[in-house]
């Protein structure tokens, strides 16, 4: 790959994806594309290139998903989904209990791993929740990835990924050598095909925003701009979970930590009271026990 092809192609991926690739990530590029273009009958990236500025539209959608869609599994660093179970969502079932209802949504949710784990969660909280209307978007913007979340068909290596042993058995069923994921699961999930970088405010506000491992590809202007979006679409007392790679701090200043929460944020502007959220949450964990 020329240096020409490769500053072309980075370019093109920051305009179409946001993805900021630093100067020494051919390997990666040539990794990701190399069998997409043998699988276009190509010789090598060079051909996939001048194809690219020919204008192959297809071709060039083709390479934007490839270069972002990163790896994903069930219930990923354990830790949000326990703050989730722990503490967010009983706080939540509280703070919502008079209009019961709950938007979550999943931003770069890839594969459904995340939001199937969600779902799986608030289906393990029935009693929480029982006679709620609860909605879990999942976004993403290959619309390939999100076909293969819908059909909810996972490998042994998928589920064998941070999936609970107990949770495989009481929501799958095996199909040779699938899993597949049973369809109650399936249908807590809506999949829309979404690019961060354009408007997204027509998804409306939400509860939950798990936005996981993916804005540590963006350069700090378009995470920035980033999170000025989520903001606006986060209820006042609503929660954001962002990777473990990934923080607010020296960026934006919309949002401030979650309470004894790492990973976990709210939006500035909520009530001065939510200082005592803390204890809200434990009174919630506590009444949602008994």
């Amino acid at each position: 790959m020329t240096p020409l092809d490769y500053e072309y192609l980075r370019k093109l991926l920051k305009e179409r994806s946001g993805l900021d690739l630093s100067s020494d990530k051919q390997y990666l590029v040539e990794s990701r594309l190399l069998p997409l273009a043998r699988r276009s009958n190509l010789a090598g990236i060079a051909d996939l290139v001048l194809r690219m500025k020919g204008g192959a539209e297809k071709l060039t959608s083709e390479v934007v998903e490839a270069m972002t869609t990163n790896e994903t599994f069930f219930f990923r660093d354990k830790i949000p989904f326990d703050h989730l179970k722990d503490a967010v969502l009983p706080a939540l079932a509280q703070a919502r209990a008079a209009r019961r209802s709950l938007r979550i949504w999943c931003a770069a949710s890839s594969t459904g791993q995340e939001p199937y784990s969600i779902a799986m969660l608030l289906k393990e909280m029935t009693a929480l929740f029982a006679g709620w209307r609860i909605e879990i978007i999942a976004t993403d913007l290959s619309q390939a990835v999100l076909e293969k979340s819908k059909a909810g068909l996972f490998s042994q290596f998928e589920v064998q990924r941070g999936l609970p042993i107990q949770l495989l058995v009481k929501y799958f069923t095996q199909q040779g050598e699938l899993w597949q994921l049973n369809a109650d699961i399936r249908g807590m999930v809506q999949h829309r095909q979404l690019n961060l970088l354009q408007d997204i405010s027509h998804l409306g506000t939400f509860d939950v925003i798990f936005c996981r491992n993916v804005l540590i590809y963006f350069d700090q202007q378009t995470k920035a701009g980033i999170f000025g979006k989520i903001s606006r679409m986060l209820e006042p007392d609503g929660v954001l979970a962002l990777g473990a790679a990934e923080s607010v701090v020296g960026i934006t200043n919309l949002f401030r930590p979650y309470p004894d929460r790492r990973g976990l944020y709210q939006p500035s502007t909520a009530p001065v009271a939510r200082a005592g959220a803390a204890l809200h949450v434990l009174k919630a964990v506590a009444s949602a026990a008994r």
